[in-house]
């Protein structure tokens, strides 16, 4: 990842402690600094699915870390070939803070670079 940008890879099966111990320390730590959070997120490929823990922790997190903090979100790119999940991006993209781009596998280098992007 560049410098001053975070990146995470979602595959198999994710569960809540994952989220908990490798998504949210990072991103808090982000928040905590006023750096501001310039995200890439990666689903698959290998991606089975979410357990029902990851997705209340992530809902939370929206609240917490999204809503109370809107300003910290600087730039979040999605990128996935999973059908559904495009999909439910695109349809929620309206209620990601900050600038938000969805890209398919084969744009993970552009949606890097323009995560960085100043």
């Amino acid at each position: 990842m560049p410098p001053g940008t975070l990146g995470f890879r979602a595959s198999g099966h994710v569960t809540r402690e994952d989220y908990t111990e490798r998504f949210l320390p990072p991103v808090k730590e982000k928040v905590d600094s006023g750096e501001g959070i310039r995200m890439v997120y990666q689903v698959g490929p290998g991606f089975e699915r979410f357990e029902v823990g990851a997705l209340l922790e992530d809902a939370k997190t929206g609240w917490n870390l999204g809503i109370l903090h809107p300003d910290a979100w600087k730039r979040l790119a999605f990128v996935t070939d999973v059908g559904w999940m495009s999909q439910a991006a695109h349809a929620f993209a309206w209620m990601m803070p900050g600038e938000f781009k969805i890209y398919d596998l084969d744009g993970l280098a552009e949606a890097k670079a323009w995560v960085a992007g100043r």
